[in-house]
């Protein structure tokens, strides 16, 4: 027992000084300081956009999972074109019933007819023409009418319903108008888009015309890096709307935690080959002082990297080094005192004859 108490603190001792000795060097990580600071001297493109100087953004292209928008003004079918189930036709007729008029505007519904009401009944008329369908109509309702003046024309088009509205750019960059099949807009503007748009549909529609704008931006990001001390780090991703700065970052996550330090930097994307762009933050100065010097303007791909605290992670990497210790610890001493108290009793059992007796 000697030797395990002396034993047990010299283990101590020498863990803790291999943590001292590793823990700074893994936690840190590459940082500012470290041949990879990017002066502002040395940058191509001029002063480094900051709060109070930022600038626009370039022309915004469409990427995975963007969602568009998308608004008919002019979709007219190419002739002939023959009604489906989801039109909708204007029918007005005169010589009518006088309690009973026809002149209103009827979907085609399941069966591909419309109903015009009682007493008249339905009428098929799915892919049919629209000069087809007067003809229909009109010999429909001479069963009940002398002499019908029947006129029909094309409201709107089931497939325009499916153009119109919210569309989701899927992972092979094309967008899906219903029957009119996809486009690719994957890498365009939203002008560009639009056009793609249009020179798809003119295949199908008389001079097409759509109004394309982007609904939510989601494919140009930054993201939040924050180191965990030990614990797990964090990445948090936020769409780009082209005005945001560090504090505006930071306050996306309420704040620094309780293990970050105030070491920030930004770590800016590069072409292949490029060198490495850090750019320091001077946390107190943007906060404290309100110092627009270091509140970058934050651009698409970058990372904001916040440090953890050294101290922190140093005493989590020590409670993650002890833990085995102490619970072989724990046991050890369990088992010590269990087995003093179990002697004990031997020991007095041993030494009283009446004991096993019972006088």
């Amino acid at each position: 027992m000697s030797l395990m108490r002396l034993a047990i603190p010299i283990i101590l001792i020498i863990a803790s000084i291999v943590g001292c000795a590793t823990t700074p060097q893994t936690s840190l990580g590459p940082g500012p300081g470290e041949g990879m600071v990017l002066s502002e001297a040395t940058y191509a493109n001029g002063p480094m956009p900051r709060e109070l100087d930022k600038v626009s953004l370039p022309t915004y292209t469409v990427a995975p999972p963007d969602i568009l928008v998308i608004n008919a003004i002019n979709l007219v079918p190419k002739a002939p074109y023959q009604l489906m189930m989801g039109d909708v036709v204007a029918v007005s007729v005169s010589g009518t019933l006088p309690d009973a008029p026809i002149e209103n505007a009827f979907p085609i519904g399941i069966g591909g007819t419309i109903d015009l009401g009682m007493p008249y009944g339905k009428v098929r008329v799915v892919n049919k023409t629209v000069e087809e369908v007067e003809a229909i109509v009109t010999e429909h309702l001479r069963m009940s009418l002398q002499n019908p003046q029947v006129t029909v024309s094309l409201l709107q088009t089931g497939a325009m319903q499916q153009i119109t509205g919210e569309h989701l750019v899927g992972p092979d960059g094309t967008v899906n108008l219903g029957v009119y099949g996809t486009v690719r807009v994957v890498g365009c503007t939203v002008g560009e888009a639009r056009y793609m748009i249009e020179n798809h549909l003119s295949a199908f529609l008389e001079q097409p015309q759509v109004a394309v704008d982007v609904f939510a931006y989601n494919s140009k990001v930054y993201y939040i890096v924050t180191e965990g001390a030990g614990l797990g780090d964090g990445v948090y991703r936020f769409p780009v709307t082209g005005n945001e700065t560090v504090l505006d970052a930071v306050s996306n996550i309420n704040g620094l935690n309780q293990v970050a330090s105030k070491r920030i930097w930004i770590a800016r994307p590069a072409p292949l080959g490029g060198e490495v762009q850090i750019l320091p933050v001077d946390w107190t100065g943007i906060t404290a002082q309100a110092a627009t010097t270091t509140n970058y303007q934050l651009m698409p791909g970058d990372r904001l990297f916040i440090a953890e605290d050294k101290i922190v992670a140093w005493d989590n990497h020590m409670a993650k080094l002890f833990a085995p210790l102490e619970r072989i610890m724990g046991f050890t001493l369990l088992g010590t005192n269990t087995a003093t108290r179990l002697s004990g009793r031997v020991l007095q059992g041993g030494g009283n004859p009446r004991s096993s007796s019972g006088f």
